[in-house]
C-alpha cells in the first residue's frame, strides 16, 4: 500500500503560478501511474491529468492543456503539478491519486486506488 501526502496549495491571483506537489511512501511510486484530480464545491471529483510509470506519457483534461503540466520524480518519490494562468475556476482541493494501471482513458476516480487527503488551491480574480 501507498500514503499519499499533497503540498503546495494556496491562494493566488489569477494569472499567477503554483507548483503542488505529492509525496509517497510505503511504495516506490515507480510502481504506479500517477492522476490529479480537483472537487470544488458541490461539484464531483474531476479528472485533471495523468502520467505514466516512466513519465513518458501523459493525458490532460481539455481545460487545463497548455497551462498545467504533469511531471514526476521516481527517484524522490514525488509527482508533482505545474500550474500556470490560473484562473478562479481552478479554485478547488486537489488530490493526487496512485492506480496500478495506466490508460488514456483512465480518467474515472474509480480508476484509481490510493488517494491522498487533498490541498486547496484558491484562485481570486
Amino acid at each position: 500500500q501507498v500514503q499519499l501526502v499533497e503540498s503546495g496549495g494556496g491562494l493566488v491571483q489569477a494569472g499567477g503560478s503554483l507548483r503542488l506537489s505529492c509525496a509517497a511512501s510505503g511504495r516506490t511510486l515507480s510502481m504506479y501511474a500517477m492522476g490529479w484530480f480537483r472537487q470544488a464545491p458541490g461539484k464531483e471529483r474531476e479528472f485533471v491529468a495523468a502520467i505514466n510509470w516512466s513519465g513518458g506519457r501523459s493525458n490532460y483534461v481539455d481545460s487545463v492543456k497548455g497551462r498545467f503540466t504533469i511531471s514526476r520524480d521516481n527517484a524522490k518519490n514525488t509527482v508533482s503539478l505545474q500550474m500556470n494562468s490560473l484562473k478562479p475556476e481552478d479554485t478547488a482541493v486537489y488530490y493526487c491519486a496512485a492506480s496500478t494501471r495506466w490508460d488514456r482513458d483512465r480518467v474515472a476516480p474509480a480508476g484509481y486506488n490510493y488517494w491522498g487527503q487533498g490541498t486547496q488551491v484558491t484562485v481570486s480574480s
